[in-house]
């Protein structure tokens, strides 16, 4: 598994962003799912392929949801950056090998596949059938069971419907909501509980190079930070790089055309030493 892999699913697998999103995108909102009642899983399972070969496969993000120990569901969340033409096949096996862990199970339950296709810029083009992504014989058609992917493309929600999630998802939604209308992001001031997972997240469905930077910068991680002030974080290292880019150039090129050390130059470019060894220090950190 990549780490890219790994970082989309850090923020979905916390509890109460878990529940908001099967709230909001199932329930319209209400408070049905709670994260008290959500059980962890991995929900990976092995098969032999028709080659004979073990094949292994495991969901994004999976959680069993329970109530006094009665297990009502299981919700599994994929996550997808563009169109799968083979999509259904691969939610046909997590959902059968789900199915089949029940076997022995004194009760069963249902299981819940979303998928959630992030992209601002394109709808969904694939199929969202088993029999879209296949062609079946007339005479079949009576014998195949169908599979309906459960697709919420979340640049294209409505206003209301991002309104309706109260965990981090509502940053990530509005995110791709803005992205989608106005082709730019203005960062909102509400604060954000998982800090980390969110900026992880965005940075591997967005291809924004500010939240990669962000992930690196000191104290970025603090919980009660918005996304607005995040941001501004980084504009702000970006003046304080660009000024200390332009300090070390201009000593640099004394020292080289005058052949003196770097205390010398400072004193003839009238610059505080020290504050030019501040200078190098943090664009020596800041480029590990």
């Amino acid at each position: 598994m990549g780490e890219k892999d790994i970082e989309e699913k850090l923020l979905e697998d916390y509890n109460d962003v878990f529940a908001d999103i099967i709230n909001v995108l199932i329930f319209n909102g209400r408070k049905i799912v709670k994260p008290e009642n959500l059980e962890n899983t991995k929900d990976k399972s092995r098969f032999k392929n028709v080659d004979g070969k073990v094949t292994e496969q495991e969901r994004d993000v999976a959680k069993r949801w329970q109530n006094n120990r009665i297990r009502l569901a299981l919700f599994g969340v994929e996550n997808q950056t563009s169109s799968d033409d083979k999509i259904c096949l691969r939610l046909y096996g997590y959902d059968g090998a789900a199915y089949k862990s029940q076997y022995n199970e004194d009760v069963t339950y249902p299981v819940i596949t979303l998928v959630l296709h992030f992209d601002h810029k394109h709808r969904w083009k694939g199929p969202k059938t088993l029999m879209e992504s296949m062609e079946v014989p007339r005479e079949l058609l009576p014998y195949v069971n169908d599979y309906h992917m459960n697709l919420f493309e979340i640049a294209w929600l409505s206003d209301d419907q991002v309104s309706m999630f109260t965990s981090d998802f509502w940053i990530v939604a509005d995110y791709f909501v803005q992205m989608r209308k106005n082709k730019d992001y203005m960062p909102s001031k509400q604060t954000i509980e998982h800090v980390d997972a969110v900026l992880k997240l965005m940075s591997a469905l967005t291809g924004d190079s500010r939240f990669e930077v962000a992930q690196n910068e000191p104290n970025i991680k603090e919980r009660g930070l918005s996304m607005c002030e995040v941001l501004d974080k980084i504009e702000n290292r970006g003046e304080k790089r660009g000024s200390f880019e332009m300090l070390l150039k201009i000593v640099g090129d004394y020292v080289k055309n005058f052949k003196m050390t770097q205390k010398a130059a400072c004193e003839q470019l009238s610059i505080d030493y020290k504050e030019y060894q501040a200078a190098k220090r943090y664009m020596k950190k800041i480029s590990k």
